[in-house]
């Protein structure tokens, strides 16, 4: 298979121009100082433009038409069958776009990370708002070239989300809104948690021994990954070998860090748990962010804010802050660190309110990308959803609409995975415990491996071979649905706020 062999060889190299970018994007957020964003933002488009170029160019798809013949016998489970039919989906919708638009996207996103960090920082809409005009635009330029039905924001999406569409999400997001605000509703008739034990005085140093002690039991290979500080957390990978996390850091509130660091660790897991024969493959990556984000959600909140996770780990967690937590019990630990209230910032906010957050985002960029919705009134419509989602509004821009680092970064069509990761979190650890109640156990005892093992070989091992609704079927047996994730909320808080 001549033609198969060098249209993979073809993609490794297209592979590794795409990590060079995502290097300089990591150095970006964690270590260049401001002023180098103008000259970053020239290295950024080049890198994508070489990429873009070089993966859209005739020979490649000449290429990828002889390969297609070559394995035509072979069956449609075959890996070389299931790489190209990605390589066909990515193809496909690549050569519809510009390379002058991937140029042009790459430069406004690099310089536009630099204008929202200043923005949120002064706490100023009115400043990143031009900016954000322009990616937005460029944004809807990227739905009018890929195409869509019924909604541009359908080409967006899909880019995150293979084969989701707006009437799939709206749908899925009108059954689970009901579920939570029927949850909060009730929690509002409890006496409310008190979480002052969480805003104590916690040295940053103190914070990230301990998340990394902690994340390394869970797994995370410190040989093959590492974690710095950034503005807002995320995780990149530059292959399975190179994993990079950040966090942030708050002295008086606790879980920023401390959560933030596990949910970022469940990313990196999935990304070094692809399989080896399938490193520098088109098979060798995500499938989507929604399964990305139910690793995330799965580990930081079904693993990290459960009862039997603090049981273990708080004795260690008092010896780290000496006399800081030395008269607040494990429960009240627990019940603080589970404490749900409405509150503005989406990456701080409780597991009950959390999905509000995310649909809040979905439906205010989802009219500023079909133009319902202008650019200056943005903040306008921020407050207004809060308040009818949450019951509460903005103090200010940098506690609403500027908060987040993905419009700055051209990412529209993101945020419904946050809210369909963590439905689907629920569901695959539903899934893992009945097909291993030995997981439990383990979790009882503060021991990961089993349950990193389940979601290695269902969940990191197939990496892109199925579409997202595929890998979900495949391996719970149904489609993605949001009752595990209720039943979950409810057992937990209903017994927290008894």
């Amino acid at each position: 298979m001549e033609n198969y062999a060098k249209l993979l060889a073809r993609m490794k190299e297209i592979g590794h121009l795409s990590s060079a970018a995502a290097v300089l994007g990591w150095d970006q957020q964690c270590y260049m100082p401001p002023g180098g964003a103008p000259e970053r933002a020239e290295q950024l488009a080049l890198l994508g433009t070489l990429a873009h170029e070089k993966f859209t160019d005739e020979s490649t798809g000449a290429l990828l038409a002889a390969a297609e013949a070559e394995v035509a016998l072979l069956d449609d489970g075959s890996d070389e069958k299931l790489t190209l039919r990605v390589l066909r989906r990515d193809y496909d919708q690549a050569v519809k776009i510009p390379a002058s638009l991937v140029a042009e996207l790459a430069k406004a996103e690099a310089l536009g990370h630099e204008v929202w960090v200043q923005a949120r920082e002064k706490s100023d809409f009115a400043h990143f708002a031009p900016t954000l005009e322009k990616i937005l635009e460029l944004s809807r330029q990227k739905a009018q070239y890929l195409g869509y039905e019924d909604h541009p924001y359908n080409a967006l999406l899909d880019r995150y989300e293979p084969g989701a569409t707006v009437a799939q999400v709206d749908r899925v997001f009108a059954e689970l809104r009901g579920g939570l605000v029927e949850l909060v509703a009730y929690i509002k008739t409890r006496p409310q948690v008190s979480d002052k034990p969480l805003r104590r005085g916690f040295p940053e140093q103190g914070q990230r021994t301990f998340a990394e002690a902690v994340i390394a039991k869970m797994g995370f290979d410190f040989d093959r990954g590492r974690q710095d500080k950034a503005v807002h957390p995320f995780c990149t990978s530059f292959g399975k070998d190179d994993v990079r996390i950040t966090t942030r850091y708050e002295t008086d509130w606790l879980p920023a860090a401390l959560m933030g660091t596990i949910h970022e660790t469940g990313h990196a897991l999935y990304e070094q748990g692809f399989q080896e024969k399938d490193t520098n493959t088109p098979l060798g990556g995500a499938v989507s962010l929604g399964i990305h984000e139910s690793q995330s959600r799965l580990w930081e909140n079904i693993v990290g804010r459960s009862r039997a996770f603090w049981d273990i780990h708080y004795g260690e967690l008092q010896l780290t802050f000496p006399g800081a937590l030395d008269d607040v019990s494990v429960n009240d630990f627990y019940r603080a660190i589970n404490k749900v209230e409405p509150s503005f910032i989406r990456v701080e906010a409780d597991e009950a309110t959390y999905c509000l957050h995310v649909m809040l985002r979905y439906e205010i960029e989802k009219r500023m990308v079909a133009g319902e919705l202008a650019v200056a009134d943005v903040p306008g419509a921020w407050n207004a959803l809060m308040e009818e989602y949450l019951g509460v509004t903005p103090d200010s821009d940098a506690n609403g609409c500027l908060q987040d680092v993905h419009w700055s970064s051209g990412l529209f069509g993101y945020f419904p995975t946050y809210a369909l990761g963590t439905m689907l979190a629920s569901q695959l650890y539903d899934k893992a415990t009945g097909d291993n109640p030995q997981i439990k156990t383990d979790l009882n005892k503060g021991e990961f491996a089993s349950l990193l093992a389940w979601l290695r070989t269902n969940v990191h091992a197939p990496g892109r071979r199925y579409l997202p609704a595929e890998l979900v079927e495949r391996v719970c047996g149904e489609p993605a649905q949001s009752r595990s994730y209720l039943k979950y909320l409810n057992d937990k808080f209903r017994a927290i706020y008894e």
